[in-house]
């Protein structure tokens, strides 16, 4: 179980390096040749899913009672704001079809996929420890 809880705790820091590159991306920062419009509701989506993980991530890493715990909730509310993403995405959000949109689905996608299975791990193990 210490080394599920280290692979999350890391993989929580990765996935926060992610959004916060996309919450730059969205607040109309080009890094090199990828650029996203400008979408304020999601940068903001985003840098707050990058906080969170952070704290999962760090609390997992440093063995923190509450580590487990974290993590399913961290988890939870980083899924919470992809799907929400894809919801905007569905719905005709901002972005024009040719504005970016397959970078966004492939981005929602994987992440979405991503923070499930480490939801996952950390649901499984929260029910083996007691």
């Amino acid at each position: 179980m210490d080394a599920l809880r280290r692979l999350l705790g890391w993989l929580s820091l990765l996935y926060a390096l992610v959004f916060a590159t996309f919450a730059l991306l969205h607040t109309g920062v080009e890094l090199g040749p990828v650029w996203q419009p400008v979408i304020v509701p999601a940068a903001i989506v985003e840098t707050l899913c990058c906080v969170v993980l952070i704290g999962g991530g760090c609390g997992a890493l440093a063995r923190r009672p509450w580590a487990w715990d974290g993590l399913i909730y961290t988890h939870a509310a980083a899924l919470g704001g992809v799907l929400l993403g894809m919801l905007a995405l569905a719905f005709g959000a901002e972005a024009a079809p040719d504005e970016g949109n397959a970078l966004l689905t492939a981005y929602h996608g994987v992440m979405a996929i991503a923070l499930a299975a480490g939801l996952s791990g950390a649901f499984y193990v929260s029910r083996v420890r007691r």
